[in-house]
């Protein structure tokens, strides 16, 4: 499949709003093939980054918007856009290729549009470009909704944000403690010929200068070390492990932090690894592998407690929680596409459900460490709030200040440039057991 047409279709799957959050683009990449899967992600990827300005260019280009059943021919517009203004393609290639994978759309009425629109783009599109920018959304590259929102939540930081989230990520990786230390691991990484920085906050964390393929990476094969994100990482660490400790992660895949949590402690008595999708579990078993550890992989709404849950209660508990990703948009650009204003109150229900479904498996004295990968108030700190407020037993502790903004509940991590990704925490433990339905406390 040409690369720009696979970029083309991932893209127009999101816009018509067929796809789910964090499927959409990764799967119709996983399909294209492997010679042709980096400029794909690249353009698939890039497009959606700057989405908002390649349409609001777009919009100004087109005589009038496309019909629902173009989203296709749509997508393949501002995929040709995006390397006319985003790449160091040569325009009479980017325009020529993109408007040959109109013959493959079967619309061939298209190919004279995108001819004449790509054109003018060239000619007029920076000038365009100057005045859209007036407009924040054009300027920063964010849906309307989330730019306020941020703005309202973050007035001293959303433009930093904004920032951040329309940059590349690092790539960042986890030391395996069980079989390396980080000073040690940095060393290989510098004999290797790659250069590498010890992270700010993780204690097992590494950030790379550049990315590279995993397999260059020294011993990854071994297991000695693991990508994932430095504010992911903290979460084992904040959960105060030890041995004879019960763990569930729940909603735990991929399984970075199912992996960081055995690797850290050796000693636990169990680790019970839940997830919605049996079909999710597999890339967790993959790492579980990799790593040469082990755990129990259960598939199972965490709601569901009488579904999955023995009855013998856990002394940790991490609920990383569906969200709407909004911290981590950098590496997921087309949440800008598929999130929208009315997700974010749903999303808040279902975190607030699945606190009150697992605060009885936990035992007198556990804790729990609530985390996602938002920066928006209504899926953090509101959450935890409503839950204090409405469970007796339940009391928040303090989180180390070393990271993050303090908030009236937890504490947040804003995306950085270089850095960490957007994420929040929050500690609570349980001081008492809930009493039985019909009594009083």
């Amino acid at each position: 499949m040409n690369p720009r047409l696979a970029a083309a279709r991932a893209l127009s799957v999101v816009l018509s709003g067929k796809a789910s959050l964090g499927s959409s683009l990764p799967d119709v990449l996983g399909k294209v093939d492997a010679r042709d899967r980096g400029l794909t992600q690249e353009l698939a990827f890039g497009t959606a980054r700057w989405q908002p300005r390649l349409s609001g260019l777009a919009e100004r280009l087109l005589q009038k918007p496309f019909k629902a059943a173009d989203r296709d021919v749509e997508a393949l517009l501002l995929v040709g856009l995006y390397q006319l203004f985003y790449t160091r393609i040569p325009p009479h290639a980017a325009i020529g290729e993109t408007v040959g994978c109109v013959e493959k759309l079967k619309k061939p009425w298209a190919k004279g549009l995108l001819n004449a629109v790509l054109r003018n783009a060239q000619r007029e599109g920076e000038a365009i470009f100057a005045e859209l920018e007036r407009d924040p959304v054009i300027r920063f590259a964010h849906p309307r909704w989330l730019q306020k929102s941020l703005k309202a939540h973050w007035p001293d930081d959303w433009e930093a944000i904004c920032v951040a989230n329309n940059a590349h990520p690092p790539m960042m990786l986890r030391v395996n403690r069980r079989k390396a230390n980080r000073d040690s691991y940095l060393a290989e990484l510098q004999a290797a010929g790659i250069e590498a920085f010890a992270c700010h906050h993780s204690e097992d964390g590494i950030r790379l200068a550049a990315a590279c393929d995993v397999t260059q990476l020294p011993g990854f094969a071994e297991g000695h070390v693991s990508v994932q994100d430095e504010a992911a990482q903290l979460a084992a660490g904040l959960l105060d492990l030890a041995a004879g400790q019960r763990v569930l992660d729940a909603c735990c895949a991929p399984g970075g932090k199912t992996c960081h949590i055995l690797e850290r402690e050796p000693g636990l008595a169990e680790v019970v690894a839940l997830d919605l999708e049996s079909k999710r579990l597999q890339r967790v078993q993959e790492n579980l592998d990799r790593l040469q550890l082990g755990a129990k992989l259960v598939a199972a709404d965490a709601r569901a407690t009488e579904q999955w849950w023995d009855g013998q209660p856990f002394q940790r508990i991490l609920l990383d929680a569906p969200c709407s990703a909004t911290g981590v948009i950098r590496r997921h650009p087309d949440i800008k596409l598929a999130r929208q204003a009315d997700d974010i109150a749903p999303l808040a229900l279902l975190q607030g459900e699945m606190l009150d479904a697992l605060w009885p498996t936990l035992a007198v004295g556990g804790v729990l460490l609530y985390a996602t990968c938002s920066v928006l108030p209504t899926e953090n700190r509101e959450v935890i709030a409503s839950f204090l407020a409405r469970t007796p037993g339940a009391r928040e502790l303090d989180l180390p200040s070393g990271f993050g903004v303090a908030q009236s509940h937890g504490r947040q991590l804003l995306p950085q440039d270089e850095g960490h990704d957007g994420f929040y925490y929050a500690k609570l433990i349980k001081i008492a057991a809930q009493p039985k339905a019909g009594t009083s406390q």
